[in-house]
């Protein structure tokens, strides 16, 4: 079974078709390349598969569960769109670290206040995690995460002390301590200096392992290769070509792949 499938996926802002039918499916442990030009649709996908745009027309299933359905006509609740979004992680092009909180505090925020709506939720009987044990299991989750990505000495770091490379691995970080299904990577690189790029994408490929599926959307053409699993390109709003980076990068068949692939080789 698939980890992510996602069906005849559509989305407009206005007259303006962004998303035209996209289909794919994601096995668990796979890393998802998405190449395309600027305003081909790759981070409207994103947006739409973390839930912070509304797909006007598909279906996206997690491990076989649906999560959406453009058919069924019922509003959600914010408490189920947060619990679909459980599981994804975004790291965004621009980081969105709060700028008022350490990097430890960034990583931790969102897992101290989800422990703390389960408790109150289920409570602290019957064999439940107390809300201290859970934030000693979130602090050395934090810990290990802070190791994982090179900043064990930036924990009490806020924002503006760090470079943007080390503010992008903050980010990375903060996704992963959510446990999600699916990472997913908008550009990680798009608002670093060329010297700051390399250490986030070693970062993102020590994460490839058997069990953490990953989306990238990426202009790094040459990483994506080395990378991913298999290589989807966009162009407006579909997709024109998938296949394993050999078949895509090296071998296109499409035109509009060749053109894009082409303005990397001058």
């Amino acid at each position: 079974m698939s980890v992510l499938q996602v069906c005849d996926l559509h989305k407009s802002f206005g007259k303006n078709h962004v998303l035209g039918g996209i289909n794919f499916s994601i096995e668990k442990g796979e890393v998802l390349a998405v190449i395309g030009s600027s305003g081909s649709g790759k981070t409207t996908l994103l947006r739409c598969l973390n839930f912070l745009e509304t797909p006007d027309g598909g279906k996206i299933l997690v491990n076989g569960e649906i999560l959406f359905d453009a058919d069924v006509k019922e509003t959600r609740s914010e408490a189920a769109v947060r619990k679909s979004r459980l599981h994804f992680g975004l790291v965004f092009q621009n980081f969105n670290l709060f700028p008022q909180y350490t990097a430890y505090e960034n990583i931790t925020l969102a897992c101290r206040l989800i422990a703390k709506e389960e408790i109150k939720k289920f409570g602290e009987s019957h064999g439940c995690t107390t809300y201290r044990q859970a934030l000693e299991q979130i602090d050395k989750n934090t810990l290990d995460l802070l190791e994982r990505v090179g900043l064990s000495d930036k924990r009490s770091a806020y924002p503006f002390e760090l470079s943007g490379g080390q503010q992008q691995r903050v980010a990375i970080a903060r996704a992963l301590a959510m446990s999600p299904d699916i990472l997913c990577f908008d550009e990680p690189t798009s608002a670093l200096d060329p010297e700051l790029t390399g250490e986030v994408l070693k970062v993102i490929k020590s994460l490839k392992s058997s069990d953490r599926t990953m989306i990238i959307v990426t202009h790094e053409i040459a990483f994506a290769k080395g990378v991913a699993d298999k290589v989807i390109f966009m162009s407006e709003g579909v997709i024109a070509e998938e296949g394993t980076p050999e078949e895509v990068i090296d071998r296109p068949k499409n035109t509009r792949t060749k053109e894009f692939l082409a303005r990397f080789n001058e």
